[in-house]
């Protein structure tokens, strides 16, 4: 899962959301200077990471796209896995993502004090680019995956993947759905045990 996934399985509690959301952020024992509920955030970051890495759906869509993308594979089927998400958000949510993306990037803006530099440029330049909302479609998607190909160490063609969603859509789409079935029901039971 990316950004928007990792949001949405927290649930209703937005402290828990920011946590889960600045998890790759934080380095080392950074960590034990935060509030307890967006430490148990990263926490929550750090399980549905393992859960995701170890499930069959998600196993399946990395091994389709591996011949082409190599290591990439990973970070491209969390962002296909947001587009989906995104595009089916009213099967997930009542709150329109719009309005949804809104409060949380509300909640966010607040958040930044309690982060060093480096997370708060993040946080701004998230906020900024409104990617929740640009998840949703293939247009948004190439360009939101073309900014992090500018950013990788080596050719990724992040960007040209989205043509091979297009080709295998549903394909990757019912992999989707069987996937969030399933991390739906563990983050919920983790969430109580936080």
């Amino acid at each position: 899962m990316n950004f928007l996934g990792h949001i949405y399985l927290s649930g209703h509690d937005e402290e828990l959301a920011v946590g889960n959301l600045v998890a790759d952020q934080i380095k080392g024992n950074k960590i034990s200077e935060l509030p307890d509920k967006i430490k148990s955030g990263i926490v929550l970051h750090r399980l549905i990471d393992e859960f995701t890495d170890n499930h069959n759906s998600y196993k399946n869509c990395v091994r389709e796209l591996f011949p082409k993308y190599r290591h990439y594979s990973r970070v491209i089927i969390d962002m296909y896995f947001d587009h989906f998400l995104a595009a089916n958000w009213n099967d997930f949510h009542r709150t329109p993502l719009k309005i949804y993306s809104n409060s949380f990037y509300d909640k966010l803006e607040k958040s930044c004090p309690y982060f060093n530099v480096q997370v708060q440029y993040f946080i701004r330049n998230f906020i900024s680019q409104k990617w929740l909302e640009q998840y949703s479609n293939l247009k948004d998607l190439k360009v939101i995956l073309k900014q992090m190909e500018e950013r990788t160490k080596f050719p990724s063609k992040l960007a040209a993947s989205t043509y091979d969603l297009i080709e295998k859509y549903t394909y990757f789409e019912n992999y989707f759905f069987h996937f969030m079935e399933d991390v739906t029901f563990f983050t919920k039971n983790k969430i109580k045990d936080l």
